[in-house]
């Protein structure tokens, strides 16, 4: 028992000894926080009370059914275009959406497949959703109650390809689009070959040149995980502005798993994560021009 203590002794002075090193040398992690270490400041979100509304928008011959959550009042908020994955946009992806309008945004979520009647979980990718999801960009900017000339995009799962294609091969990044967020997201074309799904990501991703933040668990799956961290890595070569951010103990679904299989660290996780986004596209969107 002696010997025990005295390793974990001499193991916690080396830890403190490297972290005052690592201070004194200025090379501190991305995620240091000197308001919170040094002055016991935390960054307070802000709660709103949330109100719901429906809209709708044409794409051809048909009609994009799109859920609205925003705060409950008459202010002017920044605008997110939320793009759900597989699941499609059903009551625990809302509450995501919910959860990020209390943050302050006018949250604007089609629901790509029930307006093609697609069945929730598809396969295949339908290539006509890019095109509906484009034309959603229009119909969030034209909206009177936003405060931001430009849209953030927020997705998770086979979302952050849809996303990915309207910033890049729809051309609306920079222009309307201020950044990209997403959770876990399939950085690959769904319908690509298996060698692809697993070793390659898509091109489009390279192309990507606004503010990108993406989140995934220690725990992801890893034909996922290899795809985000290699198109990560590639923008940040190209000096990009690009942040992979990885949460330990919690896995693929973090954000929205239901009560009978939560654990504390998907909570944790969570709440770190909509915080932490919300921070980066209030900024990114306020460095945009806004609405008169």
């Amino acid at each position: 028992m002696k010997t025990k203590w005295i390793v974990c002794t001499a193991f916690l002075l080396a830890s403190l000894t490297l972290a005052a090193t690592t201070a004194a040398q200025g090379t501190l992690p991305w995620w240091w926080d000197h308001g919170w270490w040094d002055e016991g400041q935390l960054e307070v979100p802000a709660n709103h009370p949330v109100a719901v509304t429906q809209d709708n928008y044409p794409s051809g011959d048909i009609d994009i059914p799109v859920t609205v959550w925003r705060p409950d009042d008459a202010e002017k908020y920044p605008a997110v275009l939320f793009v759900h994955g597989r699941r499609g946009l059903d009551d625990l992806v809302g509450r995501h959406a919910r959860r990020l309008a209390a943050r302050g945004f006018v949250v604007y979520a089609p629901d790509l497949y029930t307006g093609r009647f697609i069945e929730k979980f598809p396969i295949e990718h339908d290539y006509a959703l890019e095109r509906d999801l484009n034309l959603a960009v229009d119909r969030l900017l034209a909206r009177d109650d936003i405060s931001s000339r430009r849209a953030c995009l927020y997705s998770h799962t086979r979302g952050g390809y849809y996303s990915l294609k309207v910033a890049v091969t729809h051309a609306r990044q920079e222009q309307d689009i201020a950044c990209y967020v997403a959770y876990y997201p399939h950085m690959q074309d769904p319908n690509a070959p298996e060698p692809m799904q697993v070793y390659r990501y898509a091109a489009e991703a390279d192309a990507l040149t606004i503010p990108t933040l993406i989140f995934i668990g220690e725990e992801e799956q890893y034909q996922r995980r290899r795809g985000i961290e290699m198109a990560v890595d590639a923008l940040a070569k190209q000096g990009r502005p690009a942040r992979l951010v990885v949460y330990p103990g919690v896995g693929r679904g973090f954000d929205f798993r239901p009560e009978n299989v939560r654990t504390f660290a998907d909570d944790l996780a969570a709440k770190d994560a909509l915080q932490r986004a919300a921070a980066f596209m209030r900024a990114a969107l306020q460095a945009a021009p806004h609405t008169p």
